[in-house]
């Protein structure tokens, strides 16, 4: 599972104008306040050493922070305010990086005519409108506590913002085999890729992937042996030939050995041609969903915009859940606002329902292969796609539930929306493809804010829909 950390470069700022004692004892309220926050996922690089009293005031101030940002190779910035603050430091240090950009300050009390004390706020108002000017992309967290509620959830909104962005900056994605030859919806424009996202594709053939899986099967070291026996600790093989578990096993450590030799975070999957080249009885479509728990998404059908979703996913949750990528298929036949969410085998074990009486196991499909057989976990669910039409990127975002629903094949879940005829709606005028990404958790806000960062421009449900494509 996707297991990272984003590194901050935590400015706080002042203005030489105001008492520097007053501004301190803001900076000795938050900062003990701010560095706890999500500890886990966060490294944080201070300016303690670099700024009187840990604390940016003066343009001088701004080439020895870039220095040592640039240093800590930063993923992000955080500006708090400890009182009207310095927007020439803050826009001067912000514009050097170009990176996630949080700013926020704490409430002032109500200065007097004798006694001025922070206008925290006012600084606020007056630092956004030159982070504007100079083309800066921010986010801010409204005049708040530190110890607030507000402030955490906005801090940890602006951390899963972060891990997105860095997710994607200068991502591989691997392409495993060709496109099928039927599916023209899934064609994508890969200059277009490297030009406004500067994300790579790059192929891993299936030749390599047939040589490396077979000699990791006659060579039967260790890790290979052990993976089998867990895979069979997990999932119900007592009907499958051991061949095809270990044609299972080989192919997934093989490409995920050869997409970590090329550096790519996710991949699109030719499922049938993995199959082909590995001899498979059964769906390759298993070695997606156990790619996905060893933290390595894979999308179905060459769907280069499918796996780039998966990263977005991953991203967003900050790795506790594994994503997925479904079709959308069909509706419920009494449910007027459910649809099925399903896919030949690639959701990941992880997400089975392990309350259900049956174990996940293996069936044959209407084309007697065998196929991943479970249906994945109850609740709140983020629906997601990254699509391109005419040089312009979209991306469709979606929060729903799962729910219950009659029992299909392969991997599924049924969900439910409030109104499903708008989602259908919004979907089909798209520019979207039967294909969408989901993850469990609420995440609609998180994904929002990155595709303000990266300009693509967000569809809902809940939007007019964009008959105008």
């Amino acid at each position: 599972m996707y297991k990272d950390k984003v590194t901050i470069g935590l400015m706080p700022t002042r203005r030489p104008v105001f008492k520097i004692e007053t501004a301190r004892e803001e900076y000795d309220v938050i900062m003990p306040i701010i560095r706890k926050q999500l500890a886990e996922y966060v490294d944080f690089v201070d300016v303690d050493d670099t700024c009187d009293q840990g604390m940016a005031a003066f343009q001088s101030d701004i080439e020895k922070v870039v220095d040592k940002f640039k240093a800590a190779k930063i993923d992000a910035l955080f500006f708090p305010f400890c009182d009207f603050g310095c927007e020439e430091v803050v826009v001067g240090v912000a514009k050097a990086f170009m990176l996630p950009t949080l700013v926020w300050g704490t409430r002032d009390t109500v200065s007097t005519f004798e006694k001025r004390q922070k206008e925290t706020q006012c600084g606020l108002f007056a630092a956004t409108k030159v982070l504007l000017n100079y083309n800066v992309k921010f986010s801010y967290i409204w005049n708040c506590e530190a110890d607030s509620p507000d402030f955490v959830k906005g801090f940890e909104k602006f951390v899963r913002v972060a891990f997105i962005l860095k997710s994607l900056r200068n991502a591989n994605i691997a392409e495993i085999g060709d496109r099928p030859k039927d599916f023209y919806s899934v064609i994508h424009n890969q200059q277009l890729l490297i030009q406004k996202l500067n994300i790579t594709v790059k192929p891993i053939t299936l030749l390599a992937i047939r040589e490396l899986a077979f000699e990791i099967i006659k060579k039967r070291e260790k890790e290979f042996t052990d993976y089998i026996t867990d895979l069979k600790s997990r999932i119900d093989c007592t009907e499958v030939e051991d061949d095809f578990i270990e044609k299972l096993c080989a192919g997934t450590l093989a490409i995920e050995q050869l997409m970590k030799l090329h550096g790519c975070q996710a991949g699109a999957f030719d499922c049938v041609g993995v199959r082909m080249a590995l001899e498979m009885t059964g769906s390759a479509c298993a070695i997606q969903g156990e790619l996905s728990d060893r933290g390595f998404p894979t999308a179905c059908e060459t769907d280069v915009w499918g796996a780039i979703t998966q990263l977005v996913l991953t991203a967003a949750s900050l790795g506790e859940d594994t994503e997925f990528l479904a079709d959308w298929t069909f509706r419920h036949p009494t449910n007027e606002n459910s649809e099925l969410i399903w896919h030949g085998g690639p959701f990941a074990w992880s997400l089975a329902d392990k309350t259900l009486p049956r174990k996940p196991t293996f069936r044959r499909n209407f084309r007697n292969f065998w196929e991943p057989w479970w249906e994945i976990k109850q609740g709140d669910i983020t629906m997601c796609r990254l699509d391109e039409l005419n040089g312009e990127y979209y991306m469709f975002i979606g929060e729903a539930k799962t729910t219950t629903g009659p029992e299909t094949t392969g991997t599924w879940v049924w969900i439910e929306v409030d109104n499903w005829k708008n989602w259908e709606e919004t979907l089909m005028f798209g520019p979207f493809i039967h294909h969408v990404g989901g993850i469990y958790g609420k995440y609609k806000d998180v994904i929002t804010e990155a595709a303000r960062y990266l300009g693509i421009n967000v569809i809902t449900p809940e939007s007019p829909h964009p008959k105008s494509l």
